[in-house]
């Protein structure tokens, strides 16, 4: 019997498709990151197959157990505690031993974060870039963002309550004041998304931090090409023979979504010239 990859609800547990109830109904065995996340779950849903804790921190000793009920011909299904398995779990090296056993596998799709939160964004959502859970150092967060500093695509990063704040001030470091979005508690109901830039974005965080699973995503290089600074320096100078500084830097920030202290001094900077 094969592997099935199932996917479960981001949040809103009405996001469960009905073939997903139907395969972890009819599984031999449920693989599972926290069993104390996904028991309750599969209970409201009539779904009492065996659990199995398949996590990081027991897949090695795991994945060979697992590996031979497939071989017997048990059907197992492997969820994780909330959207896609394999996207931050030791699912794909189950995958992996599954091609080369040539044990049937397939995937049950459905809720994903990564592309909910891209669809929220309103930032590009192709190309992009999914780099997983940030590093919990700032150095290494430093040089994650360093390495990615050039990538035409939109960035998307998991991020948690407590480090968002860190993780925000390293990328504006790195990458400089870019388009970027915070968005959180994704089909829940206090569902939120900031769009803003990264310094507007860090300055709401010290004011009103947020809470709960978020998904933090920053535009790439190249990908905001009406927002390049070229682009703002024709218009800062068009609106400066008709408008005060202050009511030009106003307009500007509504259309770019720069932060005013960027666009003042981009201003004055202008007017030096002028």
């Amino acid at each position: 019997m094969p592997l099935y990859l199932v996917a479960t609800p981001i949040g809103n547990r009405g996001d469960i498709t009905l073939r997903a109830i139907e395969m972890l109904k009819a599984s031999d065995l449920i693989a599972c990151e926290d069993t104390r996340t996904s028991k309750p779950f599969l209970v409201s849903l009539g779904i009492d197959s065996p659990l199995f804790p398949y996590h990081d921190h027991n897949a090695e000793g795991a994945r060979p157990k697992l590996l031979e009920k497939l071989l017997q011909g048990e059907s197992i299904s492997l969820i994780t505690d909330a959207g896609m398995p394999l996207i931050s779990d030791p699912g794909y090296k189950l995958v992996l031993e599954c091609q080369r056993l040539q044990i049937p596998y397939t995937v049950i799709p459905g809720a994903s974060a990564v592309l909910a939160g891209l669809c929220l964004s309103g930032l590009p959502p192709y190309p992009f870039y999914f780099g997983g859970f940030l590093p919990n150092k700032s150095k290494a967060r430093q040089d994650a963002f360093r390495n990615l500093k050039n990538l035409p695509a939109t960035l998307v990063f998991f991020e948690s309550p407590h480090r968002i704040g860190a993780s925000i001030k390293d990328a504006l470091e790195v990458l400089g004041n870019r388009d970027a979005a915070l968005v959180r508690e994704i089909t829940k109901k206090f569902e939120e998304v900031r769009h803003l830039s990264l310094q507007d974005l860090f300055d709401s965080i010290e004011t009103n931090p947020p809470k709960g699973e978020m998904v933090l995503l920053i535009s790439g290089e190249g990908k905001d090409d009406e927002n390049s600074i070229k682009e703002i320096e024709k218009r800062l100078k068009i609106l400066l023979k008709s408008y005060s500084t202050k009511e030009a830097v106003s307009a500007l920030k509504d259309e770019t979504g720069k932060s005013k202290k960027e666009l003042y001094a981009l201003a004055l900077h202008l007017q030096d010239k002028l």
